[in-house]
Parts: structure tokens; C-alpha cells; sequence
């Protein structure tokens, strides 16, 4: 194993992926990412590019301290990587994953802290954010009760195809994101590849799969008494933040989801190098490239420059400081930029 160094000599990160099979994966990852998903069963549906959890850990993949897991590297330098606005060091607090939509995901809702108190049994709240990396075409989003769904009528249909009516339901565009904060009912429809920032929780109740079974012809468990009391009947807002459209000759900044507790994230439009820092934001800085390669660091120490495959997630630690993000190729580099 790689032994620790001096936090001034941190360098950006980037992690193995965690491949997740599951019975609605789909095969953008391969197609539209070029990665090499491993043969299973079912096919890939997930994979988690960044978790700090007692069953799964992810593995750095590069430089001095290559091997170590983000656990370890969590509780060595605990603030010099996540920096002062993290509310503990016992664990990282995002969770990033792609998720690989080949068929439609069940409709689901996760706890916020008042219903986990109540549902005990270790729930974990959940606020998370989508970004639509790609869709196919007739691709949807499902998310959010629509004005005129009230909770009888929720509750009656939940066994029926035509729960669906009672969604807030949005064609899937590349670029569009959603704020799916905790108690909101939610389904990502087939065909879309989405990069997901989320609190550090793996709390779901399942409350309808679409009469789906598996391949022995069993359903899934659903949890429709834990899932109606997580569902927040009063928010009927819409949760899309629709992606900027058009290009321009300059680098472009915009934000996704800022007013949030849990995370901020930002859709950066480069056509040129991107300056930043992560001393100002007190937080550690997560550089996930979109749609082709970037490499992030310091111009001035190219061999710690590390490269981001599209799709790729790269953690800059918050004692890091200024630092660089360089697009590959002309045009525009969609990057999704993640903090506290």
C-alpha cells in the first residue's frame, strides 16, 4: 500500500468505477462513453464513480497515493480534502454515479430527516440532481406530482399503469438537469444517460415497478407504506432547470443548483482553458467532463495534470488551490463543476 503524503503534495483524483448490474440497464455507457463495461447477467445500469460507503469504496486510481480507497484518504486528511463547509469528515458527503437507463427505472421517492426519523430502520435523507448527458429519442423524465394528483388517488393507482397521470412528465433533452430534493416522486424513463450528484445515502422506497418482474419471474419488493410517508404532497413545483442553448466564442458559467444545503453544481460551457481555485469555496471542487476529455490541474506541473474521459469524474482537493480545467477538443466541452 502507498504511503500517506504531506497534504500540500495532494494532487487531483480521479477513481475506479463501481459497475452496478440491474434489470433495467441499458448500453449508452458502452455506446456513447466508449467504456468497457464488464459481461453480466443483467445488464450495467450503474456505475459509481464516487462513494464513500461501508460496502462500497472507491479505489484512486492515480499518482502517489494510487490504490488507497476514498475512506482512507477521508480519514487521513480529513479537512484538507473536503474542506470546512463539510458537515463531518466520518464520510465523504456526495455520492456520484452515471446511471444507464435501458428500460424505465421504478417510481420511487426518498426520505428527507423527518421522515427518517420516523421510518427508522437506518434511512438516510436523499436530495439529489440529474444532468442528462444523452437520451434517445421519445427518452422522458418523471418527476414530481402534477397540481391536480391528490394523495387518495396517488395511493389507489400506485398498482396501475395509469399512475403515471398523476406525473409532472418532461421529454428527456442532453444538457436539461433536474433537482430531485427528498419527497419527490420520480422515474427516469429509458434511453437516458445521466450523470447523478446525491447526498451520500442509499435510502430508496420503491413504489411501484410497472408490474415488472425479474428473470424468474419475481417481482421486486416495494415499500409503499415507508415510500407515501417520504412523498411531499405540498411541493408541486417543477423540479427541470432546462440547459442553456446556443454557443458563443468565451467560456460560460452557468448554475444548476445553488440554493441547496447539501451541494452546489455549475454547467460550465468551455471553449478554452477554465481558471479556478478551491481556496474561495472552502470545499472541495468535483470536475465532471460531459461530452469530451478535459485535463485538470496545474499548468505549471503537467505530470500531475490528470485526464477526464467524457463521462469521467475527477476530485480536486480543497486545499488544492488554483487550478486549471483544458479542454481536448475545438468546440464546446460541456463540464459539470460540483462543490459544497
Amino acid at each position: 500500500m502507498s504511503e500517506y503524503i504531506d497534504f500540500s503534495l495532494l494532487y487531483p483524483m480521479k477513481f475506479a468505477p463501481i459497475y452496478q448490474a440491474r434489470m433495467w440497464g441499458g448500453t449508452q455507457m458502452s455506446e456513447v462513453l466508449g467504456r468497457e463495461v464488464p459481461a453480466s447477467e443483467d445488464p450495467i445500469g450503474e456505475s459509481w464513480e464516487l462513494v464513500d460507503r461501508p460496502d462500497e469504496q472507491s479505489v484512486l486510481l492515480n499518482g502517489a497515493l494510487a490504490g488507497r480507497t476514498l475512506h482512507e484518504l477521508l480519514t487521513h486528511y480529513g479537512r484538507e480534502l473536503v474542506g470546512r463547509k463539510a458537515k463531518s469528515v466520518e464520510r465523504f458527503p456526495l455520492l456520484v454515479k452515471l446511471i444507464d437507463a435501458g428500460d424505465r427505472l421504478s417510481l420511487q421517492v426518498h426520505p428527507d430527516e423527518a421522515a427518517c426519523r420516523e421510518i427508522g430502520n437506518g434511512a438516510e435523507p436523499k436530495t439529489e440532481m440529474w444532468y442528462i448527458i444523452a437520451a434517445r429519442k421519445g427518452a422522458q423524465i418523471l418527476a414530481g406530482l402534477s397540481g391536480r394528483a391528490t394523495r387518495q388517488q396517488l395511493v389507489s393507482r400506485l398498482d396501475s399503469p395509469d399512475v403515471e397521470n398523476l406525473l409532472q412528465v418532461y421529454p428527456s433533452q442532453p444538457g436539461d438537469a433536474y433537482f430531485i430534493t427528498s419527497g419527490t416522486l420520480h422515474a427516469i424513463g429509458g434511453g437516458n444517460l445521466i450523470l447523478e450528484i446525491q447526498q451520500n445515502s442509499d435510502t430508496t422506497y420503491r413504489v411501484s415497478d410497472w408490474g415488472r418482474v425479474d428473470a424468474h419471474g419475481k417481482p421486486r419488493q416495494l415499500h409503499i407504506a415507508e415510500g407515501v410517508r417520504s412523498i411531499n404532497f405540498m411541493n408541486r413545483t417543477s423540479p427541470r432547470i432546462a440547459g442553456v442553448s446556443g454557443t458563443a466564442g468565451h467560456n460560460r458559467k452557468f448554475d444548476v443548483v445553488s440554493l441547496c444545503p447539501f451541494f452546489a453544481v455549475s454547467d460550465l460551457r468551455l471553449v478554452g482553458v477554465w481558471n479556478d481555485d478551491t481556496a474561495p469555496s472552502g470545499s472541495f471542487h468535483l470536475i465532471s467532463a460531459i461530452n469530451s476529455p478535459v485535463r485538470i490541474g496545474r499548468s505549471d506541473e503537467p505530470e500531475q495534470m490528470v485526464e477526464a474521459a467524457a463521462g469521467e469524474t475527477v476530485l480536486v482537493p480543497a486545499c488544492y488551490g488554483a487550478y486549471v480545467v483544458e479542454p481536448f477538443s475545438p468546440g464546446e466541452t460541456r463540464v459539470v463543476k460540483t462543490t459544497l
